[in-house]
């Protein structure tokens, strides 16, 4: 999911090159009878859906939903998993806290809809990636993600446990990589079985571009966490790897190391065997390499330009290696 910005009106046409008129049936049947949809506008910076906000008139007012569907074939083939499993966790996040969205109906088989979707409503704020206060909303980051961490969440209300997103042959060095021993000793590390663990209620997907904020300078604030398909079960060491490495390309290798030291400071606890924290960061790295370029899309959409196929691979390889120094 992503901010607000550009728009593609147009409410019964093809939006993004997809055809939504099943769909827009579909969220029409579920509103009130008062209600009709004014305006709909892409929102930018996802890459496993397409993301659309649905302005409504009503005579009381205005409000917005956001919509969910998952068009490409790889998410379209799992997307009843993906979709189920964010609904119900919508459903159990409601009431807790943390700021998610609600949920307000789902089709994860396409049964209605043109496509597989969820419609939910629309949380404030927006994506911020630049580098200006990046610090300060890493200090929101870390404390907002133990309190995802420190959810009671009762044994059947459990997600599924977590699934790592690479594995030792399935890991890719860049192609013009200088040190090639150095990919070769992290992919070792993950090659060896993880100590065990405690078992937390995990995001899975917990970095800047899945963050809403609101406020400026010193009044800024986290207004929203999105994008919760992902939700798995497992250690705390995962969701901060994952939002560690997303720093460390978006802002530099120092970002990136700081944050696990900033979860601790906001109370998270993590494993206490840094060989075990290693292989943890290093599970997450890996599975962006080799140039992290399926992230950079988005981001590109959100301004960040800068963040080239070479930049980031360079930033990838340097934040491995600094893993090395520190954890090893």
């Amino acid at each position: 999911m992503g901010s607000v910005e550009g728009a593609a009106e147009g409410i019964g046409a093809d939006l993004d090159g997809q055809e939504w008129g099943a769909t827009r049936c579909w969220v029409e049947k579920g509103l009130s009878d008062a209600e009709r949809i004014e305006k709909v506008v892409r929102l930018r910076g996802g890459w496993t859906s397409h993301m659309r906000r649905l302005d409504l008139r009503r005579p009381s007012g205005r409000r917005s939903l956001v919509l969910r569907s998952f068009v490409k074939p790889f998410y379209v083939r799992h997307a009843e998993g993906l979709l189920t499993r964010e609904a119900a966790v919508l459903r159990l996040l409601d009431g807790t806290g943390v700021p998610a969205p609600a949920l307000v109906a789902v089709d994860a088989t396409a049964q209605y809809c043109d496509h597989p979707s969820l419609l939910m409503s629309l949380l404030p704020g927006t994506v911020r990636l630049g580098d200006p206060g990046a610090d300060d909303r890493a200090e929101l980051l870390a404390r907002q993600l133990v309190r995802i961490h420190q959810l009671p969440v009762p044994g059947r209300q459990r997600p599924r446990t977590y699934q790592p997103w690479t594995s030792p042959e399935r890991v890719i060095p860049p192609a013009d990589t200088e040190r090639p021993e150095l990919w070769q000793r992290a992919v070792d590390v993950i090659r060896r079985e993880p100590l065990a663990h405690q078992g937390c209620f995990l995001h899975r997907d917990f970095h800047p571009g899945n963050v809403l904020f609101t406020g400026t300078d010193d009044e800024v604030r986290i207004s929203g966490v999105v994008d919760w398909v992902e939700t798995s079960w497992g250690p705390a060491d995962l969701d901060v790897a994952h939002c560690s490495t997303a720093l460390a390309l978006l802002h530099g290798v120092s970002a990136g190391m700081r944050f696990a030291d900033r979860y601790v400071a906001a109370g998270g606890a993590l494993a206490e065997e840094r060989g075990a924290h290693l292989h943890w960061r290093l599970l997450d790295a890996l599975a962006f390499a080799p140039d992290a370029e399926k992230v950079a899309v988005p981001w590109r959409e959100l301004g960040r330009v800068d963040l080239t196929a070479g930049v980031l691979t360079q930033r990838l390889e340097e934040y491995i290696d600094a893993l090395f120094g520190i954890y090893a």
